[in-house]
């Protein structure tokens, strides 16, 4: 397996995301739900539409893994507007896989999903190697980046210490992070 590294600069995420979203909402939703929830590829696979949709509800406020031991993961506003802008095109079932593959009932396979996502890059222009793992570290960068706290990602990515996160996102510990903790009350 290649080493990829998170998606840094902004810049190239907005890029990626106008990419597919003129290509393919559904690619483009998968892109998005990657960088926001910081799923394993094997998890986003797997997801169904019931996982993220209520019936005539509209979108869960949170996607409950179905690991047993993770704790649900919230359904931001990027992800719910890719969301719906994907589910009124398609006629989807409950029980469909949310990232259906175009030949069959079947998800998308881990290849096409490489595809996707190697070939926006190199669409817009991003350096270095991306891959889908590039998605999970892109999440964990920006969420460290954002104020979230080190022990969280750690949870979130089932590491056994803080330098194992530090190092899997690409962060040196002597690097200066700047913090907007902004609760505004």
């Amino acid at each position: 397996m290649e080493y990829v590294e998170a998606l840094k600069d902004k810049r190239y995420i907005h890029a990626m995301k106008e990419y597919l979203n003129k290509h393919s909402l559904r690619d483009n939703l998968f892109f998005v739900m990657g960088i926001n929830m910081g799923l394993r590829l094997s998890e986003l696979l797997q997801l169904k539409v019931q996982d993220v949709v209520e019936g005539e509800e509209g979108i869960k406020e949170f996607y409950s893994c179905s690991d047993g031991y993770s704790p649900s993961i919230y359904i931001n506003n990027q992800v719910r507007n890719a969301l719906a802008s994907y589910i009124k095109t398609v006629e989807a079932e409950p029980d469909d896989y949310l990232f259906k593959s175009k030949k069959c009932a079947s998800p998308i396979t881990r290849q096409q999903a490489y595809r996707i996502i190697n070939h926006a890059a190199k669409e817009v222009g991003v350096p270095g190697k991306v891959g889908t793992h590039t998605l999970r570290k892109t999440f964990g960068y920006h969420a460290y980046h954002s104020g979230v706290a080190i022990s969280i990602l750690q949870k979130h990515f089932h590491h056994s210490s803080p330098s194992e996160t530090l190092r899997y996102l690409g962060i040196k510990k002597e690097e200066n992070t700047s913090v907007k903790l902004d609760v505004n009350l």
